[in-house]
């Protein structure tokens, strides 16, 4: 074991600093060492929520945990689970619509996660999508043209786009609603925690205030949780749609007349460990607003908000508009498109050199329309440099990682 151990340590080194604040690339957020120890604690267990039999203790956990969720959004009645993270959660939802609405379209923003598409296809349910504004947000006028041409089952409200951290304005979807007769499914996946802050934008504000109205949620302990992979939640406004899980199980849930979590879940095998790490995290850091936790995400927020202030004042750099969350998209001034997406290939390698860790990520240039207004427009999308800002350590980093990208770009330019 000791031989094994050593190997898989000397295996693990082959990684990028995810825990260290000039990583600020892919959606990577360490878990709190209360969710390690809580997660290694039940793991000496290895029990499965499915049924009671295979987690008493976790699965009583999960639903203290997950009514804890709920309670962010004002639900006291609802129907809800974790599950392996955002795609289950989305998964559920949209099979939910389904159900209840066979054959009719679920729309989407073009900048909605890609998995959208890709589970309506395994559902077979029709897919559409709708446009975005200049600010990576779904475009209300064109879906509500949509819309009037009836056929929708569901539309999916991005509450934090992975691309841009961009948030649909879910207040004015809500008021569609009425006179269209539709589902709304919240894919909070990522921005789900942050109905907790007190630092959003107007209009980022408005959005989360709404979340209490909508549907369905799916929001990923994972990310802004705190959590280790794979933890994911789904809930349900109405419990009623907990009649579409029914199913026979020939063993399963015999033993005990209480819910058992996989009556009312998709999946079947899930770890128990999840519950416990989850449940023991929100007993240290409460979801409530003022509380440590959410002052973490607001510190995200400072820092996303100082970095686009600093690049913004750089000539050398054009940001299209202010992040809502913590990701902010980035990239250099050039003379054409084309010569921009080089540029930031060649950024994103210089930050590396100085240990600091960027994404790409390529993006239609209708949500650039004023930044590129001195460029050629030479190709249909343009590369640029994204940053998620996930770590309250971030903010206190921020004149690190601009002196080392300015460092990089004087020698990107040169």
């Amino acid at each position: 074991m000791d031989a094994v151990l050593q190997q898989t340590a000397e295996r693990l080194q082959n990684n990028y600093p995810y825990f260290h604040p000039l990583y600020a690339g892919q959606m990577l957020k360490p878990a709190h060492p209360i969710a390690q120890l809580a997660y290694s604690l039940a793991m000496t267990i290895n029990p499965n929520n499915h049924a009671l039999d295979g987690g008493r203790a976790t699965s009583a956990m999960e639903k203290e945990a997950v009514a804890e969720i709920a309670a962010m959004f004002g639900w006291e009645k609802f129907l809800g689970h974790l599950c392996g993270g955002g795609t289950m959660a989305n998964l559920e939802a949209l099979w939910i619509a389904g159900q209840l609405e066979p054959s009719k379209t679920i729309l989407a923003s073009t900048q909605a996660h890609y998995t959208h598409a890709r589970l309506t296809k395994a559902l077979h349910s029709p897919f559409e999508t709708i446009e975005c504004d200049s600010n990576g947000r779904m475009n209300v006028s064109a879906l509500e043209k949509r819309l009037a041409q009836g056929g929708i089952a569901a539309v999916v409200a991005t509450m934090g786009t992975t691309s841009t951290g961009s948030v649909d304005p879910l207040h004015e979807i809500i008021k569609l609603r009425a006179k269209h007769k539709f589902r709304i499914h919240a894919d909070a996946a990522y921005g789900g925690y942050f109905p907790l802050v007190n630092n959003l934008l107007p209009h980022t504000q408005n959005a989360f205030d709404a979340m209490g109205e909508a549907d369905s949620i799916a929001i990923d302990p994972h990310k802004h949780g705190l959590q280790p992979y794979g933890c994911g939640c789904i809930l349900f406004k109405d419990p009623m749609v907990g009649q579409f899980y029914k199913h026979n199980s020939p063993y399963t849930y015999f033993t005990s007349t209480e819910l058992h979590l996989g009556e009312i879940s998709l999946e079947c095998s899930r770890p128990g460990a999840v519950a416990a790490a989850l449940w023991a995290t929100q007993q240290l850091l409460p979801l409530k607003k003022g509380g440590e936790f959410a002052g973490g995400l607001e510190k995200s927020l400072q820092a996303s908000s100082k970095l686009f202030s600093k690049l913004r004042k750089d000539p050398r750099f054009i940001v299209p508009f202010p992040p809502e969350l913590d990701v902010v998209i980035f990239a250099l001034q050039a003379d054409s498109v084309s010569r921009a997406s080089k540029l930031s290939r060649l950024l994103f390698d210089a930050a590396a050199k100085r240990d600091l860790h960027l994404a790409l990520v390529e993006l239609p240039l209708s949500l650039w329309p004023h930044a590129l207004s001195k460029m050629r427009r030479d190709r249909e999308t343009i590369t640029c440099l994204r940053s998620a800002l996930m770590k309250p350590e971030h903010l206190a980093w921020i004149d690190h990682i601009c002196k080392r990208l300015q460092s990089a770009a004087a020698e990107v330019l040169a």
